[in-house]
């Protein structure tokens, strides 16, 4: 044993018993210097991680389970959220305990949450040495001396060696992460992807809040320089731009994917970032690119030179979802506290792949709510195993993979506050104009983009003139301080406009049919804002 830990709360205090050796609370350079003992990766430019994470690449959502215990049976959206049954929940636990026998773990004891009001006391236990290091990385460090008297809320284990067994554990395939609310834990097996630790809390933490009036959100957030009380949050999935476009120099950064917003303000989950690097360039994003040479930040699954351990931004052939992970104060601009303000602007960013949405549009509250619940993007490539091109889809609440209760619970919470608050709505679109993807159509200019952002966010867009769009209802406006007037105005980026309208009112059928499910859930104001053939 080794490292710092409450003595009441050893693994074998909380009946794991017979691993070899178990080490706690590592800080980076133990953690690293083990990770390389351990043959997991090498050292990089700068002391930077660089792993890769073998054949999963991304989530794996279809083998994520929720054990259907009695407490939990009438709040858990089972469409969402594969049901495991209990016994086979047990089995699993004690397949994958004695698994662990003679092996050797690394614990972290950590924060889900800047809040101390809300937030989780979370003990990840880790098969693999880095998969601690990039843990501490994104939930929130305790102080030494508060490790002598923490106590964990919720546990998470995770061993990618260990193979489940659809037959014997009820699930889909070797891959398994199923989580228990009544034992207050989280098993993981079958996949050495990181990302999977972070959104296992994420999951508790989208399950536990709203009980408490506060919404969770998977979102960025700023705030403005000297001023928390002015804040925006960006909700949005991977790839359709939460890092990049909260990461404003112009701006303080409060967190670049989980969230709270409570009565009084907003705070991050988190205390670090997990940014995609395909194409990352100095020039674009300069602070970003610099965490990928920083200690210890962790290099996901980039191809790199064996020589001169230069990273290549551009070689997709490991998978397109290369990512860094590092810890907030990473970026000169980020906010101390990870607190801000109740959210003056919010912004829901969606990656249009038929080219046919503007690249900004003002909601009404009643719009804002339909479009949180439709959560209209594409799927990237390799978010998700499989997806090898954008996918037009609707994903609820921008979120629906973490989504444990129904989406209507999320998005009235998120309608009450946003009208007790008088919050701007805006919807940006990070997708494609001119044309499908692949299909004449181009990725929208992120100056543009930055340019519209920082026009809605400063209150001058408010001011200028807007049109309603014939096609989805909301306003757009006519013209906007250094964005071309043709992007504002999507049909007139498309060589033919008769085939924009085609495929723009199959977008509209497609919200049209997805709302459906919803219908019964909202009321007539949402019902109005609804998207429809005219």
């Amino acid at each position: 044993m080794t490292g710092k830990v409450n003595p009441a709360q050893t693994l074998e205090a909380t009946g794991i018993s017979g691993v070899a050796s178990a080490h706690y609370n590592l800080l980076e350079p133990a953690l690293m210097q083990h990770a390389v003992r351990r043959d997991e990766g090498e050292i990089g430019l700068g002391g930077a991680f660089l792993v890769s994470t073998g054949k999963h690449t991304g989530r794996s959502p279809k083998d994520k389970f929720v054990v259907a215990e009695p407490s939990v049976q009438d709040s858990i959206w089972w469409e969402n959220n594969p049901p495991m049954e209990v016994q086979a929940f047990e089995t699993l636990h004690k397949d994958m305990l004695a698994h662990m026998q003679g092996g050797e773990y690394f614990v972290q004891d950590l924060y889900g949450g800047a809040d101390p009001e809300y937030r989780l006391n979370v003990r990840m236990i880790t098969e693999m040495a880095w998969h601690s290091l990039f843990i501490r990385h994104l939930l929130r460090r305790p102080e030494l001396a508060e490790l002598e008297g923490f106590v964990p809320e919720f546990t998470v284990i995770n061993c990618p060696s260990f193979k489940a067994d659809p037959a014997r554990h009820g699930c889909r395939s070797e891959t398994v992460i199923a989580i228990s609310f009544e034992q207050k834990l989280v098993l993981i097996g079958g996949t050495s992807y990181a990302g999977e630790n972070k959104k296992s809390v994420f999951s508790v933490l989208n399950y536990l809040l709203p009980a408490r009036n506060v919404m969770p959100m998977h979102c960025s957030a700023n705030h403005a320089v000297g001023n928390p009380e002015d804040t925006a949050i960006f909700f949005g999935l991977s790839g359709t731009g939460k890092t990049t476009l909260s990461a404003d120099p112009e701006r303080v950064l409060i967190g670049d994917d989980e969230h709270g917003w409570s009565d009084s303000r907003t705070f991050n989950f988190e205390g670090g970032c997990y940014a995609k690097t395909i194409d990352l360039s100095a020039e674009a994003e300069p602070e970003i690119y610099a965490t990928t040479s920083k200690f210890a930040t962790v290099v996901e699954n980039m191809v790199y030179d064996k020589h001169s351990f230069e990273l290549d931004f551009t070689d997709d052939s490991l998978t397109p979802n290369m990512r860094c992970a590092y810890p907030l104060h990473y970026i000169d601009n980020a906010s101390e506290s990870s607190l801000g303000g109740v959210p003056k602007n919010i912004i829901m960013l969606t990656c249009d792949a038929f080219g046919v949405l503007p690249p900004i549009a003002r909601l009404s509250p009643a719009q804002a709510m339909y479009h949180f619940l439709s959560g209209f993007t594409a799927k990237v490539p390799g978010t998700e195993k499989g997806v090898v091109e954008p996918i037009p889809t609707f994903s609820t609440c921008f979120g629906a993979p973490f989504m444990p209760r129904r989406p209507e619970a999320y998005g009235n919470l998120l309608r009450e506050k946003i009208a007790a608050h008088g919050v701007n709505c805006w919807l940006v679109n990070t997708g494609w104009t001119g044309g499908p993807k692949g299909k004449g159509g181009s990725r929208m200019p992120i100056r543009a983009t930055r340019a519209l952002l920082t026009a809605a966010l400063g209150g001058g867009l408010n001011e200028r003139e807007f049109r309603v769009d014939e096609n989805f209802g909301f306003e757009v406006p006519v013209a906007v301080k250094g964005v071309a007037k043709i992007l504002l105005d999507p049909r007139r980026t498309w060589e033919n406009g008769a085939e924009y309208d085609e495929q723009a009112g199959k977008l509209v059928d497609m919200f049209a049919e997805n709302f459906t499910q919803y219908e019964a859930f909202v009321d007539q104001s949402v019902l109005d804002a609804a998207i429809r053939r005219k």
